[in-house]
């Protein structure tokens, strides 16, 4: 689902500010910039009155056409320059935005991500704080900028002819109090737009990350048509969203013709009746045309501060969801650093408030050094065990302690880099096999990673592939198969040098061959690292130190497979079953 909230926030023009403030004297200077060209505009009216005065008094023209010629060359350049420098500048606060939300996400509560869609996150980062980049220059210093040459044209225009300016001032008053109806219709139909765009990522998301799946069950017709529902909502919403915006634009557009029109008229009378002359109703036509400018861009920045700030409340929204503490990088531990003990003592857990418990008092301990099984039905809460050591979630109740202590005391950087996780499904990330591999610890040397690449089997595989470590290996790893991802997640593993190992199923996809060796690499590594297990395969299971039961919840029984066998019901129906599996 996407992100909701009902917290207010500050306004959007407060949060804005906060984007800008590190650029704002490149924004200063951008606005002077346009500033200067607006005045350089306005002063060509006053100089086409003065030639056409000179020409009605057969004065020589040349110095008034230079002087607009200079007028013309000095409003072009200033403001091509001025517009780089805005421009240039909004990039700037957009690419921030991006930094300061990027950094914000990957913090995020696994809580807050199981609440969220992908590509609803994704859709703020990219289409979201790109508005800022038209706010920024349209909204912010276009107001500023629009708002002062406005004032000015309009002074100018009154010291002009006072009469035809209280013409052109009812027309504006008359735009504006229309306006002021269609501003609040933009706000409303902008952020609609944009959680439209929200979901349409959202959506593309669910079926891309499940493409293979939604291929061998013959769904793509169905996730056709929910996928054009949902780009045909995204359309209808910016549909609306340009309605109302066309409507402001236009109506800005009308009042100053209407403007024009009238001060042709009222101008035209005047002038018949020798109230001023015609170089006064030249001058002030041009003033009402060199008006439309700045009315547009106050218009203009009304308009886009709507769909702007509803951008803005969206970026908020992703910056209020929990995030952990932005620790720093840990050192990871030491070579030979001593094995970690872990407790858990009464421990209750649920993953959201609406679900039920997944643990019910689950107690155990682990001494330091050596292998740990846990074993159970499926949806026991073996998984969710190292879930709640590498506190992704936090228990409601109860105690986890690492070395003696609290979980929750522990800075969270140092405690994750003193454990080891290879996770259920084994994900690989996008780009080269060398990338995976050193994601853990890019400081490691090419000595440590050639004798894991051994201990994990994958040399062999390095060496067939075209560019050895530096074979791209797709999407998700496309291009490995089950098992050498979870090789690859085995070595990124080990090459942290873990305190404590976690292992989710990391052999479940690997043939009997690779199996037994990395067996024997576990068993290995648990003679100085303190190594959990989660398995359903009986020889590793046999080979464990000790063995956690669990079922519903609970802890049932702690022992070696030949106490559990014949003390636990529940253990030798799993390992009967299991036998019966291997010997099939």
């Amino acid at each position: 689902m996407s992100i909701t909230t009902e917290e207010t926030g500050p306004p959007a023009w407060r949060l804005l500010l906060g984007y800008v403030r590190p650029h704002r004297w490149a924004l200063l200077g951008g606005a002077l910039l346009s500033l200067m060209t607006g005045a350089t505009g306005l002063m060509l009216p006053l100089v086409a009155r003065d030639l056409i005065d000179d020409l009605t008094d057969d004065r020589a023209i040349t110095g008034a056409l230079l002087l607009m010629s200079a007028l013309v060359v000095a409003n072009a350049v200033l403001g091509a320059l001025g517009s780089y420098v805005l421009r240039r500048t909004a990039e700037s606060v957009v690419l921030g935005a991006r930094r300061s939300l990027s950094s914000y996400l990957l913090r995020l509560r696994i809580t807050a991500v199981d609440r969220s869609e992908p590509g609803d996150l994704m859709a703020r980062i990219t289409s979201d704080t790109t508005l800022l980049r038209e706010v920024t220059t349209d909204s912010l210093v276009g107001l500023g900028t629009g708002g002062l040459t406005l004032l000015a044209t309009v002074t100018l225009m009154g010291f002009v002819d006072p009469v035809l300016l209280g013409v052109t001032l009812g027309v504006i008053a008359l735009a504006g109090t229309v306006l002021g109806v269609i501003v609040p219709h933009i706000n409303r139909a902008s952020r609609q737009a944009q959680d439209a765009v929200g979901l349409m990522g959202a959506s593309l998301e669910r079926v891309l990350g499940a493409l293979r799946t939604v291929k061998a069950s013959g769904a793509e017709p169905r996730e056709e048509r929910a996928l054009h529902d949902a780009a045909q909502e995204s359309w209808r919403q910016s549909v609306r969203a340009a309605k109302w915006s066309a409507a402001a634009g236009n109506t800005a557009g009308l009042a100053m013709q209407i403007a024009f029109i009238t001060v042709l008229a009222v101008g035209g009378a005047r002038v018949a009746t020798d109230a001023i002359d015609v170089g006064t109703l030249v001058a002030f036509l041009l003033f009402v045309f060199y008006l439309m400018s700045p009315i547009q861009q106050v218009v203009g920045a009304l308009t886009q501060y709507q769909t702007g700030s509803a951008a803005l409340a969206r970026i908020q929204e992703a910056l209020r969801l929990p995030a952990e503490p932005a620790d720093g990088p840990a050192a990871l531990p030491t070579p030979g650093a001593a094995p970690a003990a872990l407790a858990f003592e009464d421990v209750r857990f649920r993953y959201a408030d609406d679900l039920p418990y997944v643990h019910h008092g689950v107690t155990f301990t682990v001494p330091a050094q050596g292998m740990t099984a846990f074993v159970g039905p499926s949806g026991a809460g073996k998984t969710t065990v190292f879930s709640l050591i590498e506190r992704f979630y936090d228990p409601g109740s109860g105690v986890i302690t690492l070395d003696g202590r609290d979980l929750a005391d522990w800075e969270l950087s140092r405690l994750r880099a003193s454990i080891g996780y290879v996770e259920q499904d084994a994900p690989v990330l996008s780009g080269s096999l060398r990338d995976n591999l050193l994601l853990g610890n890019p400081e490691a040397d090419d000595g440590t990673l050639t004798r894991v690449l051994k201990t994990t089997r994958l040399d062999g595989l390095v060496a067939r592939l075209p560019d050895g470590l530096d074979t791209l290996v797709g999407h998700r790893g496309t291009k490995l198969s089950g098992g050498e991802r979870q090789r690859v997640a085995i070595a990124r593993a080990l090459l942290r040098r873990p305190r404590l190992l976690l292992l989710d199923e990391a052999t479940s996809q690997l043939d009997a061959v690779n199996e037994a060796a990395l067996r024997d690499t576990v068993a290995d590594v648990a003679r100085t690292t303190t190594v959990l297990v989660v398995a359903h395969r009986l020889s590793t299971v046999t080979a464990a130190d000790r063995i956690v039961v669990m079922d519903a919840g609970r802890v049932r029984a702690v022992g070696t497979h030949r106490e559990l066998v014949t003390a636990d019901p529940l253990y030798a129906e799993l390992a009967a079953t299991q036998f019966l599996a291997t010997a099939e």
